[in-house]
């Protein structure tokens, strides 16, 4: 199996590589009568997209999509729909020079050793032109999650050393406020400075984003390898770069005691609450009606503008040099890509869930 399908219910199927002629996605599944509307997409998609500011790579994708099966009249018809986003701004041609070679921590040389052939042009189907697509699924996702009151919004909580120190739950509107997606305006300044130092000497930076779901119903989710964070833990890991996920309390928890990490149950105007919520949300891998919030890692971006030391197809000693666009940090892209993956998962499990009417 290629494995280039998410979901169970809510299946979507993408396609495409990085500078071929376009990349896209099928939805299996969506219901009928969903108002799909092409303006948010659209929004969805440019906040994604390459070459909106100084601290991205400068690659030029208007991200104009059509959508060519399953609505009628701006509706969800019940049947498969189909998206298709063309590529514009290819230059196969900044990836001569590394034909024979493998790229230190790219997937150069494990798509050669499982296919036995691999697409050097921006790394294929590897890149992460692909998440476009993934963007594209997610905002109709986001749709229908709108009409139940599910919200999910994520933004940069750390770049480098640079952190937030505490979580943004209530004043998330100011994150789009700034190019690095960061709510607080002067950690963001410090963020984007830092962005453009690394920039220049040729390197990348890795970061953080933090993702929060309110309005989330509880019972989503079921035991024992269907958990809600587990599926949650998979969307966000099989984004390209990521390299960690932690829900709730996450790694801190290890330093806490049950008494200090325990959410007390009460009741609040008829409503079962927690006290805390150190558990994210989301307990026995069920949803408990509290916010889930979540953190994914990303690594630096592996393409620097750097000689770097590597072996080409035959085991010799070679080295390649970094060239091209590349984005010197990849999380300020990649919020709209956390939240679209969140919301693909949350819709699948809505879907699974007959208690849930969508």
């Amino acid at each position: 199996m290629a494995a280039n399908t998410f979901g169970e219910i809510f299946r979507v199927t993408t396609f495409g590589e990085s500078h071929g002629k376009g990349i896209g996605l099928i939805i299996d599944g969506c219901p009928a009568g969903v108002r799909i509307e092409e303006n948010f997409i659209q929004a969805e998609l440019d906040r994604r997209k390459p070459g909106q500011s100084k601290i991205v790579t400068q690659r030029k994708e208007e991200e104009n999509f059509i959508i060519q099966s399953g609505t009628l009249n701006g509706v969800s018809t019940g049947t498969p729909i189909s998206i298709f986003i063309p590529n514009t701004d290819q230059k196969s041609k900044d990836y001569n020079h590394i034909q024979n070679i493998f790229r230190p921590s790219h997937a150069d040389y494990t798509y050669q050793t499982k296919y036995g052939i691999r697409d050097v042009a921006g790394g294929g189907r590897s890149s992460a032109r692909e998440t476009a697509a993934r963007v594209a699924a997610g905002a109709i996702a986001k749709l229908i999650l709108q009409d139940v009151g599910v919200k999910i919004t994520a933004y940069v909580s750390q770049v480098g050393h640079i952190r937030l120190q505490h979580l943004y739950d209530q004043h998330t509107e100011t994150i789009e406020d700034n190019i690095v997606r960061c709510p607080d305006p002067v950690i963001a300044q410090q963020m984007i400075d830092f962005i453009m130092e690394v920039k220049k000497s040729g390197d990348t930076v890795g970061g953080m984003v933090t993702c929060i779901i309110t309005g989330c119903p509880p019972g989503l989710g079921a035991p024992v390898f269907d958990k809600l964070h587990a599926d949650l833990g998979k969307a966000m890991l099989s984004i390209n770069a990521v390299k960690g996920f932690e829900y709730g309390s996450g790694f801190e928890s290890v330093r806490m005691k049950g008494s200090e990490h325990n959410d007390s149950f009460v009741n609040v105007d008829g409503k079962i609450v927690t006290e805390t919520n150190h558990s994210g949300g989301i307990q026995g891998g069920i949803s408990n009606g509290m916010p889930i919030n979540f953190n994914v890692a990303f690594k630096p971006v592996a393409t620097i503008v750097q000689s770097q030391d590597t072996v080409d197809a035959q085991g010799n000693a070679a080295v390649a040099d970094g060239k091209g666009r590349h984005d010197p940090c990849v999380v300020p892209r990649a919020v709209p890509i956390v939240e679209a993956m969140a919301a693909l998962v949350l819709v699948d499990h809505l879907l699974r869930n007959k208690s849930v009417r969508v």
